[in-house]
């Protein structure tokens, strides 16, 4: 710490400082680091992007150049996925920060002020990107400094890297004050948009992403609207309003993109297959679904400040980030982040089989299929994770299999915690886990649910069988699955 605050550069500590780290992990925690984790921490000091596969130890790995840049006291910050993770892998790699004199924190959502203050001001913080981003907004609009919670940037590693910096990237964070006028005639449009008919009166582009009216759509809807001309100027804000009403109407589909629970619309997130907690559509959207589905209208917020996760990490000096699948998007890092990826090779050779894709003429065809296998792998006792598209596919499958006689454990629930202790047993004899998108990120499953004897027979079975039902627009989230089995 002394020569690091009296200005001797990282670099020239770094071999200490690692062997220290090294050390204090096999006193603390009987974990000795491979040398391929050491590797992925002198890249991650590097300020590289590094792809570990699955089950290599990131969390390990990170510790070290965590405490090495936090020896100058500027602080470090280490973005998770979610805050269940944060949480976990804080009070896991806690007693190794300890034991060599530093202060380690986890923020979570719903925190008060003085605990946030005390969490950032900790050397060593791990807390979810969103929960960071938001917090920067907070501070953005306080009105005094003693309201704000975070310190200068300095150094910052993101885990999951491929998920925070690709796929949730240009999600929007918005701060949002006291509502401004509510809308309360979505019905009235919800109710024309149901009148319309496909292709008589309006028709979707290529790829079915947007819907639009047409000639004898636009006439019809004057007609019920009586509204004149619907293209005029002073019209404006009927026709978006409809616009609103017609995507709502016929491309979000209930299930799929969102649930209804307690009376309330909650969004999908299309990656990982759980509710977006807090996550609203642009204002008349969310409108425009709250009447398809006959709720009661909330009012729509002031927005008072707005950061995508992209802008906000560009916010850091020094970023690095880990995740077990990176390379097939090289470019796109290199591209936005100038973060350059270097492969780390596993510390035993992979002997996971990878089966060839296969592909049905339709959907009822490859359903029957995935029953079939699923209940004829069953049989024999191997533990089975299936991935699947939507909180719908999940549902539907899951009956299928009760009706075959096959019981199952349904992952689309927004409970972190309770996910990852499901997860984690996915892999005793028998067990069968149907979920969505990527269950379990940064979870392991190991073989027998932990268990030694039950772990030999699984491995004597094959080992955990992964079946993915559709192929994603991202090959990472395909890897991301296939990784479920490493």
């Amino acid at each position: 710490k002394k020569e690091a605050s009296s200005g001797t550069p990282l670099d020239e500590l770094l071999v200490d400082a690692y062997a220290l780290v090294c050390e204090a992990a096999k006193r603390q925690l009987g974990l000795q680091p491979y040398d391929v984790q050491i590797m992925a921490a002198i890249a991650l000091h590097e300020r590289f992007l590094i792809e570990q596969h699955t089950g290599e130890g990131k969390t390990l790995s990170a510790v070290m150049p965590a405490y090495l840049n936090a020896l100058t006291g500027e602080g470090v910050h280490v973005l998770t996925f979610n805050d269940y993770l944060a949480n976990r892998d804080a009070h896991w790699m806690g007693p190794i920060y300890r034991f060599l004199g530093l202060t380690v924190k986890s923020v979570q959502a719903g925190m008060s002020l003085s605990e946030k203050q005390e969490a950032y001001a900790a050397d060593i913080t791990y807390v979810t990107a969103k929960e960071a981003g938001f917090d920067y907004l907070r501070d953005t609009i306080a009105l005094n400094e003693a309201d704000t919670v975070h310190r200068p940037f300095h150094y910052v590693i993101v885990d999951e890297a491929d998920s925070l910096l690709l796929d949730e990237a240009r999600v929007p964070l918005v701060i949002a004050g006291e509502p401004g006028f509510s809308e309360s005639d979505g019905t009235r449009f919800a109710e024309v948009a149901r009148q319309l008919e496909q292709d008589a009166h309006y028709e979707f582009d290529e790829f079915k992403r947007n819907v639009y009216l047409n000639e004898a759509g636009s006439a019809k809807a004057e007609e019920l609207l009586a509204c004149g001309n619907l293209y005029e100027s002073h019209n404006t804000y009927l026709l978006s309003s409809l616009n609103c009403a017609l995507h709502a109407e016929s491309l979000l589909k209930r299930d799929v993109d969102y649930i209804v629970r307690d009376g309330k619309i909650e969004l999908i997130d299309e990656y990982t297959g759980r509710v977006a907690e807090n996550r609203h559509l642009p204002d008349r959207l969310q409108a425009a679904l709250t009447a398809k589905e006959g709720l009661q209208p909330s009012a729509g917020g002031k927005i008072l400040g707005t950061i995508t996760l992209q802008h906000f990490l560009s916010l850091y000096p020094k970023i690095c980030g880990m995740t077990a699948t990176a390379h097939v998007s090289a470019m796109e890092f290199e591209d936005i982040y100038a973060l350059q990826v270097v492969q780390i090779p596993p510390n035993r050779p992979n002997i996971r089989v990878d089966h060839p894709h296969r592909i049905y003429t339709h959907k009822e065809a490859k359903f029957k299929a995935l029953v079939h296998e699923i209940s004829s792998v069953h049989r024999v006792g191997r533990p089975i994770l299936i991935g699947t598209s939507s909180v719908e596919e999940s549902d539907r499958l899951a009956e299928a299999l009760a009706v075959a006689g096959v019981p199952c454990h349904v992952l689309n629930a927004s409970n972190d915690a309770e996910e990852a202790d499901i997860i984690a047993k996915a892999g005793e004899i028998g067990a069968v886990t149907v979920s969505t998108n990527m269950a379990g990120r940064g979870v392991d499953i190991r073989l027998g649910g932990g268990n030694l004897a039950q772990a030999e027979i699984v491995a004597k079975l094959g080992g955990l069988y992964v079946i993915g039902t559709h192929m994603n627009e991202s090959m990472r989230i395909d890897n991301q699955l296939r990784g479920r089995s490493g």
